[in-house]
């Protein structure tokens, strides 16, 4: 994957990011490099945090205040401290609300080292049972503002973590809870496939920018000629606000199960709370319908522009992107 490729010049444009990073690492870490990347037009600043979590969460909440961040961004242990940095959006990526027990249960007592450089030249540092003593007197006031700032918080949850399983403990406060496929630690392919559409709702929220919006209507055909899918659901993102609808047998309501987790683990948090069921195509309110089988469920009374998949102009998804890369996001 070449990233400058992904580049996204306008995304986040002017802006502040704040990025936090996890336990034994620095400012310095790849996915800063990368963030930095990909956003080249917005001001990434990443501190290295102090090893004791109180001074952390001290540094942290006074560069809030003397920076005013547009959006921060936490993995793992930097997860745990950016929830308490209220009224500020936020990305936590595999949060370590409990980092302490984490440590423990990974044998994490003891001289450890450092994964990056740090500016302080420091190489290693002690864990301690009275370090963790103070994490868990740190993590205790997670959630305290939590009703407080729930729309501005999203979590991201990698499918395939084996160290933070934070899922429900962040569902239980905040609604905007996202899985993603990856691991624990953040990687270019999670953080242009997963983070990056994330980061594109709150740019957009902040900028009052509404897309058109678009629904593809997912079926047996559609589903059967879906190779090229997830990589043009991806792209439409960028300029379209990407909705998949389906209808399913009012007999069997269990079946919107399999659709959902159809979406997640195929086209992932591009279409997350994106997902809708609805049996009249003709109720549907959007600029574009997307659909192998226009034929079924009221699609000849739909308002906006019909996208017919497999008819001889949209034989196949690159004919798609085609079509909407001569429109240019109209």
């Amino acid at each position: 994957m070449e990233l400058y490729e992904y580049a996204r010049p306008g995304l986040m444009a002017g802006k502040k990011v704040l990025y936090v990073h996890g336990f034994a690492s620095s400012g310095q870490t790849g996915s800063v490099h990368t963030l930095r990347l990909l956003l080249p037009d917005a001001a990434v600043i990443a501190p290295d945090l102090p090893v004791d979590p109180v001074e952390a969460i001290d540094l942290l909440k006074d560069l809030v205040s003397k920076e005013d961040p547009d959006l921060i961004i936490g993995t793992s242990m930097g997860g745990m401290y950016s929830e308490m940095l209220y009224g500020v959006d936020r990305i936590l990526v595999n949060p370590a609300f409990q980092l302490a027990d984490t440590i423990l249960k990974n044998n994490g007592l003891g001289r450890r080292e450092f994964h990056n450089k740090r500016a302080d030249g420091e190489t290693s540092f002690l864990v301690t049972k009275s370090l963790l003593e103070r994490f868990r007197e740190v993590s205790s006031h997670c959630f305290e503002r939590a009703t407080d700032d729930e729309d501005r918080v999203f979590g991201l949850f990698g499918i395939r973590d084996t160290l933070v399983d934070s899922f429900d403990l962040f569902h239980s406060h905040y609604p905007q809870a996202i899985r993603f496929d990856g691991e624990h630690h953040l990687n270019d392919s999670v953080i242009v496939h997963s983070l990056l559409p994330i980061i594109r709702r709150i740019d957009d929220r902040q900028n009052g920018i509404s897309r058109p919006v678009m629904f593809i209507s997912l079926s047996d055909r559609l589903v059967n000629h879906s190779s090229g899918m997830p990589k043009a659901v991806e792209v439409l993102s960028e300029r379209y606000e990407v909705h998949v609808t389906s209808a399913i047998d009012y007999n069997f309501p269990e079946k919107a199960v399999d659709i959902f987790r159809w979406c997640e683990t195929n086209l992932g948090v591009p279409v997350w709370d994106r997902v809708e069921i609805c049996n009249h195509k003709n109720l549907i309110l959007a600029d574009y319908l997307i659909d192998a089988e226009p034929e079924l469920n009221g699609e000849q009374d739909f308002m906006g522009t019909l996208i017919q998949f497999g008819s001889d102009t949209f034989k196949t998804w690159e004919d798609v992107l085609t079509y909407f890369s001569r429109l240019g996001g109209q």
